[in-house]
């Protein structure tokens, strides 16, 4: 995987993961989890090929978080079947916001797949994958596709995983200027704001400034907490190429 761009290698991950017959694709990392929350759904790294409709349903609605497989996911790495989905539902287990999210999914032919949830570095991270099988498969023909190419698919993706985040990205929305960038990294560097001001040659009250604006793009109210987002967003300390 030498692809410099998340574009590309999401597409040829895509492309990869149809080759096996999983051709709907989730996948989503958070930095911001404590205990059973995954923090600000917009703060989510979320990468699919499903429709903007279904999306905006599955986050803009938080169906996310009555996935049938959520806990399993919350609490385990590895893969997983969906059969396991199957068999709550004929044996009355879900509750009433898993089935409406269970119903949602075979009303799209969205009925058989497998998820994959990675090792979390830390407590406060997770990632995970949603391997949808191709309209048409059954749990059964999806379960004997794993049994043949399981082991290679689950490094696939774990591989891509960490390529994933090897990668810069930024959210739109949150993306910091330059300056608040350069900012930032001094702050993470042990400055002052009077070292900052002296060191861009700018006022202290100019440097205060960029801290405010990018605590506001973070979506923050402290520097340090500003300071870790952005870090996690991979917007600072980049190479002067991509800054």
């Amino acid at each position: 995987m030498n692809e410099t761009s998340l574009e590309a290698l999401w597409d040829m991950h895509v492309a990869r993961m149809s080759d096996y017959g999983f051709d709907r694709l989730i996948y989503g990392y958070t930095n911001f989890r404590s205990g059973v929350s995954l923090g600000d759904v917009e703060d989510f790294f979320i990468l699919s090929n499903h429709s903007r409709e279904y999306l905006d349903k599955f986050l803009g609605e938080g169906m996310y978080f009555h996935t049938p497989m959520m806990e399993w996911t919350l609490n385990n790495s590895g893969a997983k079947s969906w059969q396991a989905v199957h068999d709550a539902y004929d044996a009355g287990l879900l509750s009433p916001e898993q089935i409406e999210v269970y119903r949602v999914n075979q009303s799209l032919n969205l009925t058989a797949g497998y998820t994959i949830s990675f090792p979390a570095v830390s407590s406060r991270t997770k990632g995970a994958i949603s391997l949808g099988g191709r309209s048409g498969l059954t749990q059964r023909d999806v379960d004997d596709i794993w049994a043949q190419h399981g082991g290679n698919i689950v490094l696939i993706n774990n591989v891509a995983h960490l390529k994933i985040h090897s990668l810069p990205y930024t959210y739109p929305e949150r993306e910091l200027t330059k300056r608040q960038r350069e900012v930032l990294e001094w702050v993470g560097d042990g400055k002052t704001i009077q070292d900052i001001a002296t060191l861009i040659e700018r006022t202290p009250a100019t440097v205060e400034k960029h801290l405010r604006l990018a605590r506001q793009a973070m979506n923050v109210e402290t520097t340090a907490q500003a300071l870790l987002k952005a870090s996690f967003m991979h917007q600072i300390y980049l190479p002067e190429s991509q800054s």
